[in-house]
Formats: structure tokens, sequence, C-alpha cells
């Protein structure tokens, strides 16, 4: 018996990333029962709702919506709540800045039937850049893991969220990011069981406005920001303690060290740990950075 899996894609302003995606979709090499659903999350353009609609003769059934409350939170709940209304046993995930390799879903599929996890996450590929680290990776070694880094390449049981009352990712996250850590965060208090799949590769690009010692800085602050945000909302006596030595080590230690490789590809990392710290310093004062404000490609 096929698998049948329902891939959701939320985008927002990116139609030439969007078509690259979908034509790698189209190019899957599968014997997986598919669909594919978009949500447009830009209510007023819906460029990507339109692409969706002027590609006819598509090789699998393709359904675009609009999402029309802003945020990534809400778009992902968007896509949860018509993918939930088939009868598809697997909810895939992937944001439209990324495309997935021709073995993807068997890849992913495979590991999921090896390991019987119940959310599986795939490494994402990036290409190069100006050479600063930072831009790195997103793998693991396939197996079981105990937390998942993202929701951009995802596979997840559908039992798991219809086990999940509504909204699935929490609308306090809409721009600020972290919605996919909290909503990791509390399966694994479910007792829900995580995996990695190595093989279930989606590529990405780092877009020119992302290519900088800056944005590493800014995207830094914003994961520390909505990282203890997190942290916060779910009362981890005992984690804050722990946050709190590792935020004042990285404010100390941190400067020296980027002193040390100001002249090294590898000056960012001291730096992005500063002002990861200082992101998670300001989110105990009260503040939140709306990174997914700023929209980062086409």
């Amino acid at each position: 018996m096929r698998d049948s899996v329902i891939l959701c894609v939320p985008t927002y302003k990116r139609p030439v990333m969007l078509r690259r995606l979908l034509d790698a979709v189209a190019a899957l090499k599968t014997d997986a029962d598919l669909r594919v659903l978009v949500a447009d999350n830009d209510a007023e353009s819906h460029a990507g709702f339109d692409l969706c609609h002027a590609m006819r003769g598509y090789r699998w059934p393709l359904t675009a919506v609009i999402a029309e409350r802003r945020g990534i939170a809400q778009v992902r709940n968007t896509l949860i709540e018509k993918a939930l209304k088939t009868d598809a046993a697997f909810i895939a995930m992937i944001d439209d800045d990324e495309w997935p390799a021709a073995d993807w879903l068997d890849q992913f599929l495979e590991t999921a039937h090896q390991t019987k996890a119940d959310v599986l996450q795939g490494s994402i590929l990036f290409g190069v850049g100006t050479g600063l680290e930072g831009h790195g990776d997103i793998r693991h070694a396939s197996g079981p893991v105990a937390m998942l880094q993202g929701a951009g390449n995802l596979l997840i049981r559908r039992a798991v969220l219809e086990d999940m009352p509504a909204p699935w990712f929490d609308p306090a996250f809409a721009l600020s990011g972290g919605e996919d850590r909290e909503f990791f965060v509390r399966l694994g208090r479910a007792g829900k069981r995580f995996a990695w799949s190595d093989e279930a590769r989606a590529h990405g690009d780092i877009a020119d406005t992302r290519d900088n010692l800056g944005w590493l800085l800014r995207r830094a602050y914003s994961v520390g920001n909505s990282d203890m945000r997190v942290l916060l909302k779910h009362g981890f006596e005992k984690g804050l303690a722990m946050e709190l030595a590792k935020i004042l080590g990285a404010i100390a230690l941190s400067p020296l060290a980027a002193l040390a490789l100001a002249l090294s590809p590898r000056r960012a990392v001291p730096l992005q740990k500063l002002f990861r710290a200082v992101g998670k310093l300001t989110a105990l004062l009260g503040a939140r950075y709306n990174e997914y404000a700023v929209v980062h490609g086409r």
C-alpha cells in the first residue's frame, strides 16, 4: 500500500522561489500518493496563489489557498487545518526558499518507517556565500534525536496533529519566528518521538540580503530572543537558571574571542554567540524582535 502524503508549502512574496520549489517537487522520484498544498500569506498581491492556479497540468494534485492573517505561525496553521481535511497519513512541510532532492520524499518515508518517529526533520544544504562561517548546512546523523531544529523540512504523522488542539503553532510567534521551537517543545512534553533523516535533503541558497555579517548577527539575536520566549512560556525554572549562566558567560567571553578572530572567516561565530545572548536577555526584559517582518528573496 502506498503512503499518502500532503506536502504543505507556506509562501509570502517569493513567487520565483516558489516556482523553483514546485518544479523540483514535480521532478520527485516517488511512488507515494502525493498532493501539494500551498498557502499564500500575501492576501493583497497573492502572487504565489496566482502562480499555482496558472500551473495547469501539474504532475501532482495542486491546491492553493490564501492565509489571510499575517504571520508564519498563522500560515502554518492554515496549512495544517486544510491538510487534516484530507485523508493523508503524513503531512510534509518545506519552505518556499528551499527545494527537495529527487529522492527526498522516499528517504523521509523510509526513515519514518524505520524509526517509527512521530515527527522527522530532514537536512538542509546551502549554497556558497561570502565565506563567513554561520551559513552552515543544517544536518544531523539519521536516527532518533531529542529535539528538532526547525519546520523548514519536516515530515509529521497525521495522528500527531489530530491529537493537538488548534492552533498548532502559537500565533504569539507570528512575526518573530520561534513558532517551530515552541511547537516541538510541546510535542516533546507530550511524549512524541523525534528523528532525523539526513538522506531527506532539501537545498537552499543564501539571498544577497542575508549574505553578510549584519544579517547573521540579527539572525542570532532573533533566535536568542525567540528561544528565551519559548523558555519563559513553558516555565522551565531549572532551564532558566542554566540559560542565565550561559548568557552571562557569552556576554563576558564572546567579545574577547571576536577580537582574537578579527581577521578570520570565523569572526562571525563568537559575535553570533554574543548577539544570541543579548537576544535572550532582552526577551527577559519583555522585548520581541519580529524577524519575519522583512522578506528576503523573491
